[in-house]
């Protein structure tokens, strides 16, 4: 299990809210494995003796964290900063180690999810499952029919990559170089490599929806946590992928 901050994992114990749990630190009344802690260290909760006031702490699990963040076009799909760049952190800001879920290009934007189940992570990322996605793409000249035909069929992309068969049709209710794309896959870059194919440089890339999971009315950079109802209805989905 990964190392998380102490008061964190006094809070999910029920030893009080964070702060509380800071001021039990502050005190020099909890220790880690015999030695007093500080505020800011961390622990891993399923090997470290965790005590307040010589006393062991019963230790619970921490709540499962599932985020929707619309991923702003300028902004890595990175936890780490490798150079002056924005990440994910610049935006969510949870004490939590968190995996990405759906990441996108550095000039593409919108819905990634955000979790600390790795199990989950890894389910909705695995190739095998075929997770949809769903985007708008913004060309930069309207698409003819046989384009979109070709499109739908499968195009071989750079490296002899031939894609597999996708949803793609115009936009209801605008330009005619909005396109609605519908995949179960995700190569890098694999869009913008269509386009290319096709003699359609693509524009704007604004992924919509994950699985289950839709961006809704999420602004760049705004992150909200996802309701009961719709973690309900991912993880049905994804048992029930377990079973096909």
């Amino acid at each position: 299990m990964e190392e998380i901050r102490i008061q964190k994992i006094l809070a999910a114990s029920g030893l009080g809210s964070r702060r509380d749990c800071e001021k039990l630190i502050e005190a020099g009344r909890v220790r880690v494995n015999g030695q007093v802690a500080i505020l800011g260290q961390k622990a891993d909760p399923s090997r470290d003796k965790i005590e307040i006031d010589h006393k062991a702490v019963e230790i619970r699990p921490a709540d499962d964290i599932y985020i929707a963040f619309y991923k702003p076009r300028k902004v890595l799909s990175d936890i780490k900063k490798i150079d002056d760049r924005k990440v994910v952190p610049d935006y969510v800001d949870v004490d939590a180690h968190l995996f990405i879920v759906g990441r996108l290009d550095y000039d593409s934007e919108g819905l990634i999810l955000l979790t600390n189940n790795g199990e989950v992570a890894n389910h909705l990322t695995h190739p095998r499952y075929e997770h949809e996605k769903e985007y708008h793409v913004m060309t930069a000249k309207e698409p003819d029919q046989e384009q979109l035909k070709t499109w739908r069929r499968g195009v071989v992309i750079e490296g002899g990559y031939r894609t597999r068969p996708a949803i793609v049709d115009y936009l209801p209710g605008s330009n005619r170089n909005w396109l609605r794309v519908i995949m179960k896959e995700g190569k890098k870059r694999q869009i913008r490599e269509i386009g290319i194919a096709l003699g359609l440089p693509v524009r704007r890339i604004i992924r919509k929806r994950i699985a289950t999971i839709q961006l809704g009315n999420l602004k760049p950079g705004e992150w909200r946590y996802l309701k009961p109802n719709e973690i309900k209805e991912l993880l049905r989905s994804l048992k029930d992928d377990s079973r096909n």
